[in-house]
């Protein structure tokens, strides 16, 4: 059933990093965003795969800025891959619709096949541009990390909009709070 997948779709920061994702799957999952809608139908997303860990895109990565105290997966919680979208410099808006879309897909069919996943918008574009040879042409949207995930995620009903950051329990839990849906539909 889709809401059992949308509610098992996660942003896991712990992985399993001996288990590997194989361009394969990496490749099935491009192909439901080239399947996906696209505004315009514009199709100006384009995909940069890294099918192992890569020291140098994590390093251009920050994690959980909730998680002041937390500096990211240690060593053997890393992602076994990743999923750079990129676009041409001169994107129009829309880009950041496609790129949702393209992202939900993504996931989607990750979790689909027992993965898990989290989008990293705070990406150091300048360094892992240069240190993965991206052309120059493609600007850096953001990268999806991917492996299978090993931690727990529990949604929260949040009390309040201004109760809305993730947070660690004391066992060592992710705790996702969730606005009610009776306070989202105005009228």
């Amino acid at each position: 059933m889709l809401k059992e997948l949308i509610q098992k779709n996660r942003s896991y920061r712990r992985f399993d990093q001996s288990k590997p994702v194989s361009r394969e799957t990496l490749t099935e999952l491009i192909d439901l965003a080239r399947l996906s809608a696209s505004a315009a139908n514009l199709q100006n997303l384009r995909f940069w795969l890294l099918d192992e860990a890569n020291e140098e895109l994590f390093s251009g990565l920050t994690w959980a800025n909730y998680l002041q105290d937390w500096d990211g997966p240690a060593e053997g919680e890393k992602p076994a891959a990743y999923i750079l979208i990129l676009a041409p410099r001169n994107f129009t808006k829309f880009i950041y619709f496609d790129t949702g879309i393209a992202c939900q897909s993504i996931l989607l069919g990750a979790t689909e096949r027992g993965l898990g996943g989290c989008m990293l918008a705070s990406v150091d574009k300048d360094h892992v541009q240069m240190s993965l040879g991206i052309p120059e042409e493609y600007e850096i949207i953001l990268a999806i990390a991917l492996g299978v995930p090993d931690e727990e995620v529990i949604i929260d009903d949040a009390d309040s909009k201004e109760n809305i950051e993730y947070w660690r329990d004391k066992k060592d839990r992710h705790r996702v709070p969730k606005l009610p849906l009776k306070t989202l539909i105005l009228n």
